[in-house]
């Protein structure tokens, strides 16, 4: 169930009304009984701080060694074209 606020089209009242999201009841006044109509707000969600993007997770600086271009510590060889297989058929 989800709660929504309403709106008294007469006297202005602001309410809150609970039922389901596909549901879409005649709601009236508690004050006066006259129809109210649902008041669209902004979300009540709030996402503040770090951790809410890729880049916050991480330690340091932004590039990883794979989208740097540095190479790994551990490698001995590196690759160029003269290294690589399809050179070697001619």
């Amino acid at each position: 169930m989800a709660r929504y606020d309403y709106r008294c089209s007469a006297c202005g009242t602001v309410f809150e009304v609970e039922h389901g999201m596909t549901e879409h009841p005649a709601v009236r006044c508690p004050s006066c009984g006259e129809p109210a109509s649902k008041v669209f707000n902004a979300s009540g969600i709030s996402f503040q701080g770090s951790g809410f993007y890729n880049t916050d997770q991480r330690g340091g600086g932004s590039a990883t060694a794979a989208t740097s271009g540095t190479a790994d510590s551990g490698a001995t060889e590196t690759h160029t074209c003269e290294n690589c297989p399809h050179k070697a058929g001619n």
